[in-house]
This record gives C-alpha cells, sequence and structure tokens, in this order.
C-alpha cells in the first residue's frame, strides 16, 4: 500500500479535502494537485501516472470489496482490456436513487455490446490507450466520462463483478427528474458534440468540490 500512488485533484473545495487526503501519507503515496472540472483534474493526475493502469473515481465513492480493484486489474490483463468499470450502488439512499442506480447499472451492460459506457465512478483505463484517445475532453461542461468510454471498442470493454458505494448527494441537490432528464438526454445526443459544449448548469448545482 505504501506504493500506491493517488491523486487527489482539489478544486478550491472548503471541506478541507487536501488536509484530510494528505494525512494518509503514512499508509499512501498522496499528491495534492489542482483540480477544477472533472475532466481537467483526472486529466492533470493521468498525466502525472507512470503506471500501466489509472483508475478513475469521484470523492464520495467508497471501495466495499478489499478484492474489487485486483481482480478488476486481473481482468484487465486477462482479457487485453482499454475500458473497465464496475456496478454503483447507494447503501443509503432511498428506493428512489436505487432505481436509478439500476438503470445506470443495467444500462452499462446493455451498451457494452455496442458502445460501451462507464461513469467516472469507477473508470479503469489502459494508460497507454488514455493517453491515445487524449484524455478526457475538456472543453465539455458534463459525460466527460461518458463521451469518453464511448470511444473505446466493444471488445475492448469489461464490467467486473462487484460494485462500489455512491452517495445521493448528486439526486438531493438536483433531484430525481432532472437527473434522469439529463441521462436520458445525454443518451439521445451521443453523436452531438455541441450538445455536450453547452452549459446545462450541472456544476453550478452539484458544486466541484
Amino acid at each position: 500500500m505504501p506504493d500506491t500512488k493517488v491523486f487527489v485533484a482539489d478544486a478550491n473545495s472548503t471541506d478541507e479535502t487536501g488536509r484530510v487526503a494528505l494525512s494518509f501519507r503514512n499508509w499512501l503515496d498522496v499528491h495534492l494537485i489542482p483540480g477544477g472540472l472533472p475532466s481537467v483534474g483526472r486529466n492533470a493526475g493521468a498525466r502525472l501516472a507512470k503506471t500501466p493502469y489509472v483508475l478513475f473515481i469521484d470523492a464520495d465513492i467508497v471501495l466495499p470489496d478489499r478484492t474489487l480493484l485486483r481482480r478488476a486489474v486481473a481482468k484487465m490483463e486477462r482479457c487485453q482490456l482499454h475500458c473497465l468499470t464496475t456496478n454503483i450502488w447507494c447503501p443509503d439512499g432511498r428506493w428512489a436513487d436505487h432505481m436509478l442506480y439500476i438503470g445506470n447499472n443495467l444500462f452499462q451492460y446493455a451498451s457494452s455490446l455496442a458502445m460501451p459506457f462507464s461513469t467516472g465512478m469507477f473508470m479503469l483505463f489502459d494508460k497507454a490507450k488514455f493517453d491515445e484517445l487524449g484524455g478526457f475532453n475538456e472543453n465539455v461542461h458534463y459525460a466527460e466520462d461518458y463521451l469518453l468510454s464511448k470511444r473505446v471498442s466493444p471488445f475492448k470493454f469489461g464490467i467486473v463483478a462487484g460494485k462500489v458505494h455512491t452517495s445521493n448527494r448528486r439526486f438531493r441537490k438536483m433531484g430525481h427528474a432532472r437527473i434522469a432528464s439529463m441521462f436520458l438526454r445525454t443518451a439521445l445526443n451521443s453523436w452531438n458534440q455541441e450538445y455536450f459544449l453547452r452549459d446545462h448548469q450541472y456544476w453550478n448545482d452539484t458544486g466541484k468540490t
């Protein structure tokens, strides 16, 4: 674990994210780097990474299964994948939260047959392929994870069994109807690059920390 390199992209958070992250330096090789919108922070961390794979996760993600990372890397190597994700679950959520995350997981499985979909909540990437694709598009206002994952060949995309835990902060701040509507419009505009370049006020509601 002391050799595990972690880059925390901090977008001027006000909840002491930096101090808390650096408090783990006795167990992890933690580095605090400037953040911004997710694509900016993720690309900044990836540029510093020297490992064969890079894992992107959100700030509120918890890995309850100790074997998940090991199994994810093993599947990447065994199947020679470019990108891999897992299921997302909200253990403290309400029934509406559960239904939306179930829908997200089912969509991941269905889309993997033709046009892969992975959220940035858990996205393991082959570093060489990530660099070849140019990383996340820093000009889009949201869904940068969706835009990048759909450029991966279905034959090079995988979903590892298990799940990561997240919070329902997005639903609390924006409402279930709006999140579901944005998700649907994102899918319908898959090939409309101009749609993603417009500011849909997503981060005005959810915050960047």
